[in-house]
Formats: C-alpha cells, structure tokens, sequence
C-alpha cells in the first residue's frame, strides 16, 4: 500500500467516526428538543463540510513544511521591512533564476474559511485554511522587481512573521536542448511541461501507456465495459499523438508505447512475464500503436513486458539523444505508473551510450494534498508541501507568459480525459465553494486541471 493510500485510508476511517458522532448528536438533539431540527442541523451541517472542509489535506495546517536546500544557494541579508522585501547587499541576481522564499505564514480568523494567500508584484500564492507555519513562496520571474528593493509581500487573510530566508538556483535555457518529455499517460507531459516543450528547440514526447482504464465516461454512451476501455485506449493514444501538434512537436518526435494503466508495478516485479489489460481484454499492446510514427523493438510481438518497456525506452533514447529529460519526480508523485515510468528511463539509461546532462522532475499527483497547487488558474506555483528534509532538493521554475498559459489551456482541452463533465456531487461542492468560500473557477474548463496545470510557472525538480 503506497504512502498515500495509507493517508485516503486513515482519513476516511476518521470521517466515518465522526459521521457517527454527529449522528448520535443529532438523535439526541431531536429527543430533547424538536424532531424537525435534526434535519436542518444535518444540512446546514453538510453544506459546512462541501463548502470548507472537504479538501483532502492529509496533514495539520499548523505543521512547517521542511525543506532541505543547498548552503551556497542561500542569499544572506534578506529582510521583510513592512511589506516589502529587501536584500541589505545588492546582488546580481539573473532574471531567469529559480527563486525561493521561506517564512511563516499565520492565518487570521477569516483565513480559516477562505483561503488565505500572499500577494507578490502581480501574482497571487495561496496555502491551506487555518495555515500556521513556515511556507515557501515561488518568486522567480520576479528577480529584478527584487533587487530593486521594489518587491512587496501582503498577506489576504493571513500575516508573514519571522525572518524571511531566500535561495537562488541559476539554471541553464533548456529550451535551447534538446528536450524529452516522459509521459506514464496521455496528457502528463500538457499538465507538467507543456511551456517548457512547447518552447524547446526540438522536443520529443514519450508516452508509456494506453490510459485505457476507468471509461465509464464511454460506457454511458451504450458501450459495454471492455469496448469502452479499448475506444478510450484509442483515444488517449491518439491525443498523446497529436495534441503535441499544437505546440509545434512534428508527429515524428511523438511516441506511444502502449503499455496498460496501473499494469507497470506488476510488470517491474516481474520482468519477463506479459500482463494483460484489466478492462480492455487486451494482451497485445500494438493496437494502441497506431500512430506511431516508427516501429519500435517490441513490435515484434507486442507483449507487455517490462523488458520490452526497456527495449522501448533505448530505443528511443539512442534515436533522439536528448540532452534534458523530463519525467515524474519519485518522490514527491505517489502515482504507481509514474514511480514506475521514472524507473524505467533510469534503468533504461544504465550502460546507455547516450546520457543526458540534465534530468528534470516534476509532480501532478501529491501524497498529502489533492488541491495542489492551491489557488487559481493564471497564479503562481507555491512550493508542495514536504515533510521529510533527508532529501536535498533543487527546484527549478520556468515562467509562463499569459499566451504560454492559454496554448496550454487549449491543448488541454484536446485531452479527451479531460473533457468528461465531473460528477453531479463535485459539481455542487465547487458550486457551495464558490458561493461561500469564494474560490473562482479556472475560466479554460472544468475539470481541476485547468485551475491546477495553467500557472504562472511551471516547476521542476533537478535530479
């Protein structure tokens, strides 16, 4: 069971006790006092829990997020004077440096019921309600506003105390490389590194798998369960295909391996043996190659096996040579095909005679918060939380132009997995939250990727 199981597990365990408790409480509330008040108590009680507390936050608000950063990336002599933020000694810092600032942020009492932020320059970085510890603020692109001592932070529905700490990380133009991006579905590489890719030089997309599961989406369409599989399969497949040609990727440079969703873990604890598609009926993955625009090794017989996913995977790699990869972040995104993707181009690249010079990480999933990046569609990226300083992280942010964030809404919209109207339940909660939390929907669409994926920045991790 995965970190993040545990979590969803412990969190719901929790909501049923508490469920009960109300109940019992409103039994009783109904004895003593009036049988009808119950059930106004039970609903005002549930628009409550849609409206503020329905948020998978699978930590304490008050809890200080625990980065480990490099010594020499800190800059000493940073100060919070008032509401701006000043460095007692000039420095030269580049326009396009990743910079990170540390401080505690406590919510107000109104923070407890909308989400509190912090206002920077144009942008916009939202944390969890009821926040009460040390946060980091992403404030790259904002280098010269800085160094100009013109820089100013305000709190909306918090404050910042205590000394403020701030890194900077110099990182090279990687879209001057040559960039591979690698997706465990159709439409990762959109979410992760659409500016990034779009901007590159020469950009290649490696997608490992169909995505063919959970289409009840299609089955409502008077499809049985494995057609509705085996069409959406077709699909996604299609979509990781051509939606890059809105970004200027040729179909050439754009790859589907076609290996089943969730079937990858199974695959890497045993290398050798096929394992078959659990709702397409499918044990050949050819049928979502299609597209593709060369033969790949495993053609040859089609199985899904991790030895073939390597073969793959080598392939590619010595056919594009890319000098920077981008692919999921182990560590911080708990998704099974996306540890496995990251350890499948690593083995991949073990002995290889081509190596890249940089490998980026990134994360569209979290262990401990679903709502990541908080705030809105167009905001900046706050850093995720993380608990665990044994690791030393190198962040690396790219800005996004607000055309850049548009071009990635619309390739967005193409992904047919992200099209589906969301349940009926969903929809009144974000309804509630918008009425009574003040939160805003993403104007590009409806599902939660459009508010999360198109920011100001996207963020990577150097590896």
């Amino acid at each position: 069971m995965t970190r993040k199981q545990q979590l969803l597990k412990r969190h719901r365990r929790n909501k049923r006790t508490a469920l009960m408790v109300g109940v019992l409480l409103l039994v009783v509330v109904g004895i003593l006092v009036a049988w009808w008040l119950p059930l106004l108590l039970a609903v005002l009680a549930w628009v409550a829990h849609e409206a503020w507390f329905a948020d998978h936050l699978f930590y304490a608000p008050n809890e200080d997020y625990q980065y480990r950063f490099s010594a020499e990336a800190e800059l000493a002599g940073v100060r919070l004077d008032g509401d701006r933020l000043l460095l007692d000694q000039p420095l030269a810092l580049e326009a396009g440096a990743t910079l990170v600032l540390a401080i505690k942020v406590k919510s107000t009492w109104l923070g407890r019921f909308l989400d509190p932020c912090v206002e920077l320059a144009d942008d916009r970085q939202t944390f969890e309600r009821g926040v009460n510890g040390v946060r980091y603020l992403n404030l790259s692109g904002l280098a010269p506003t800085l160094a100009a001592g013109e820089l100013r932070l305000r709190g909306r529905h918090c404050r910042l105390l205590g000394a403020p700490r701030l890194w900077a990380w110099a990182h090279p133009d990687y879209s001057a490389q040559r960039v591979m991006v690698i997706a465990p579905h159709a439409d990762d590489a959109e979410l992760a590194a659409f500016g990034l890719y779009s901007q590159a030089e020469k950009t290649w997309i490696v997608t490992l798998t169909a995505g063919e599961i959970e289409a009840e989406h299609y089955e409502r369409m008077g499809l049985d369960a494995v057609e509705a599989s085996r069409i959406k399969g077709r699909l996604r497949a299609w979509d990781s295909i051509a939606v890059p040609l809105w970004a200027g990727v040729p179909q050439a440079h754009c790859v589907q391996l076609g290996y089943f969703c969730l079937q990858l873990q199974a695959m890497q604890a045993a290398p050798d043996l096929p394992f078959a598609s659990r709702e397409a009926e499918l044990t050949d993955v050819r049928p979502f190659r299609r597209f593709n625009p060369f033969p790949l090794p495993s053609d040859s017989d089609g199985l899904p096996t991790w030895n073939n996913v390597l073969a793959d995977l080598r392939h590619v790699l010595l056919m594009a040579r890319p000098e920077v990869i981008v692919l999921p972040h182990a560590v911080l995104d708990p998704h099974p095909d996306h540890v496995c993707a990251q350890q499948a181009v690593l083995q991949a690249l073990q002995g290889l005679e081509w190596q890249p010079t940089t490998v980026l990480g990134y994360a569209n999933h979290l262990h401990d918060n679903d709502r990541w990046p908080m705030g809105d569609a167009g905001a900046g990226i706050a850093l995720p939380p993380v608990f665990d300083a044994t690791e030393e992280l190198l962040p690396c942010s790219l800005p996004l132009t607000l055309a850049q964030q548009r071009d990635k809404a619309m390739a967005l919209g193409m992904m047919h997995d992200l099209q589906p109207a969301a349940p009926f339940k969903r929809r009144v909660r974000r309804w509630l939250q918008r009425m009574l939390a003040g939160r805003a929907r993403s104007p590009y669409g409806e599902n939660e990727f459009f508010r999360k994926a198109v920011r100001r920045h996207e963020l990577f991790w150097r590896l």
